[in-house]
């Protein structure tokens, strides 16, 4: 089992998570985080950490986000480890509470 990056990170991409995660597994792209399942190792840090709730166990996904499930996976291999606290996009609170993220998504 691992912890997987939801929707709700896209546009936000809040760093509170990276600096808890003994394994760093997080990685960095454009504007959101994913998370390595090859290198999370389920320990549960991240997951209170992350201000917009965008962070869940692979069993406990909202109903419509399971397809992060394989996003996190293809993404982390591609994108580079971040384990530092960053400032955030400058309309990180503009995206908060925006819904159906996804095709913002940027690769």
């Amino acid at each position: 089992m691992t912890f997987v990056v939801v929707e709700a990170c896209i546009k936000c991409k809040l760093t509170d998570c990276v600096e808890v995660c003994p394994v760093d597994c997080f990685h960095e792209g454009p504007n959101m985080l994913v998370i390595d399942p090859d290198e999370c190792i389920d320990c549960t840090l991240c997951e209170p950490e992350c201000p917009v709730d965008a962070i869940f166990s692979e069993d406990e996904l909202p109903a419509g986000q399971e397809k992060f499930i394989e996003l996190n996976a293809e993404l982390s291999q591609n994108w580079p480890v971040i384990t530092e606290m960053q400032d955030p996009p400058a309309d990180a609170d503009d995206w908060r509470e925006v819904k159906e993220k996804l095709e913002y998504l940027e690769r």
